[in-house]
């Protein structure tokens, strides 16, 4: 009996971890362009659910499967695969070790998926099947399982990165003072991003990621709104808006937060008041020269509130300015005592006749149908191919999804009016909330652009959560020059 236990035991550990002549390789590709698709998935007769990893293998071994015909079902958000006479979507494969086999999907999105950005297991059947992956830790790093909603700045000649909530594999419950990490550019020795991100976390003592504003008082903590500005002695600051939440519905404290490039920890530089509801930074910052020299407006999607570009008047309540509907002047004006008008008001006074329709900024509409859309969360970049400013923003209550349709818009002045809309991804059933363009990665001119969200099942309704993918960061790729963009064009 000893004998048995101890010869299974041996034998144990070469079971786990089969060699790479062990599985069946599946690619799923995209027919035009031959690239592996993440997220496309797979599934059997019996339900065996199998998720491409961020190059699109998948690595299969199953008892009972192999070297035999096995039909898979296909499916992932944004591609397709064509249905046969029964409605099925799917593909009959052979599972042989050793082997590989393609599977070609057709595109829907306008956007391309390329990688998952976070978590564990990004390369997860790369690494089984023995392929080299992009990253240098492809499948954990800093311990790092899920991670939420992302800010980035250019930093020091760097990008540095903020995530919300982090998960962690040792307990369900992992950082909630927020995670940072840094990163280098692309012509810096960074990864061209549509291979992903190298993110250097920044760590504790236990080589897991670090709380970013560390706080005795109970609660998550998060950061947004953040900006990089310089003193009158021209020395940079990174500065962003904190908060202190029980929960999603009762925030305990917040106010200004600064990075302290000894610590590489944020601390608090001033505490608000309840009444200070949009006079900080917050959301997606950017940047914009006008008249009277640099500000920095906040994208909610839409930038309805701004401040000076300098040290001093980010720290000051008073010289932040929100965009107001003024029935005195029958137009929208910068102010800085009232509450900017939101999307909502707007129809509100459109309703009652207060507003005329086209002096309206934000009532935006989906290109093809003329439906409106009403956008959640999002940011604004000047875009130079175009010559216009763009917003990606996630819908608000969309039709196939709670908060996972994205959408691209265009206007020629970043308060707008932004009117037309063109859906670019969509996450069935499934949410993608926060969506962020990074401008920095911007290529060929701005004619092709990045931007990535947080693909989650939270708020979604879904009661099946996609492994390993699920509250982590997608990365998309959007060319500016397809033809179906066209319509959301403000010429």
């Amino acid at each position: 009996m000893i004998f048995r236990l101890l010869f299974i035991a041996s034998v144990l550990p070469l079971a786990a971890f089969a060699a790479p002549e062990d599985y069946f390789g599946i690619h799923v590709i995209d027919e035009t362009n031959g690239r592996g698709v993440p997220l496309i998935t797979l599934k059997t007769t019996n339900n065996i659910a199998l998720t491409t990893d961020s190059a699109g293998w998948i690595a299969f071994n199953e008892p009972g499967l192999m070297n035999r015909v096995v039909y898979f079902n296909v499916e992932g958000p944004g591609y397709a695969l064509a249905k046969d006479g029964f409605g099925f979507a799917g593909v009959r494969l052979t599972p042989v070790a050793g082997k590989t086999a393609e599977v070609k999907v057709l595109r829907t999105n306008i956007a391309e998926r390329l990688c998952r950005l976070t978590g564990q297991g990004i390369y997860r059947d790369s690494t089984l099947l023995g392929l080299e992956a992009s990253l240098p830790s492809p499948n954990l790093f800093a311990d790092v399982m899920g991670q939420d909603s992302v800010q980035v700045v250019p930093w020091k000649g760097r990008y540095f990165w903020i995530f919300g909530d982090t998960q962690r594999p040792n307990y369900p419950l992992g950082n909630f003072h927020s995670t940072a990490a840094w990163s280098d550019p692309p012509d810096k020795g960074g990864l061209d991003p549509e291979h992903g991100i190298h993110f250097e976390y920044i760590t504790d003592d236990k080589d897991a990621v670090a709380k970013m504003l560390p706080v005795d008082e109970p609660g998550v903590v998060w950061l947004f709104g953040m900006c990089t500005v310089t003193d009158a002695e021209n020395k940079e600051h990174l500065l962003a808006h904190y908060s202190r939440w029980r929960d999603l519905g009762k925030r305990l404290e917040h106010g200004l937060a600064e990075l302290d490039e000894t610590t590489e920890r944020f601390h608090r530089i001033a505490v608000l008041g309840d009444e200070f509801e949009w006079q900080h930074p917050q959301h997606n910052a950017v940047r914009a020269k006008g008249e009277e020299g640099d500000w920095i407006y906040f994208a909610a999607p839409f930038c309805q509130t701004r401040v000076k570009a300098d040290y001093d008047s980010v720290q000051n309540t008073s010289a932040y300015e929100s965009l107001l509907w003024s029935a005195e002047h029958r137009d929208y004006v910068w102010q800085n005592s009232l509450n900017p008008t939101t999307q909502k008001d707007e129809e509100k006074l459109i309703a009652e006749k207060k507003l005329p329709k086209n002096k309206a900024r934000m009532q935006v509409v989906a290109a093809q149908t003329g439906k409106p859309v009403h956008l959640h969360t999002g940011s604004v970049h000047w875009n130079k191919h175009r010559e216009r400013w763009v917003m990606i923003a996630v819908q608000d209550g969309g039709d196939v999804s709670y908060l996972g349709e994205v959408w691209y818009l265009e206007s020629k002045l970043i308060e707008g009016p932004w009117r037309k809309a063109v859906k670019v991804a969509t996450h069935p059933k499934y949410s993608f909330y926060n969506p962020s363009h990074q401008a920095f990665f911007d290529q060929l001119d701005g004619r092709v652009i990045f931007f990535q969200g947080t693909y989650a099942e939270t708020f979604s309704g879904n009661p099946v959560a996609t492994p390993r993918y699920d509250y982590n960061q997608l990365m998309y790729r959007l060319d500016l020059d397809d033809e179906r963009l066209k319509a959301a064009r403000e010429e």
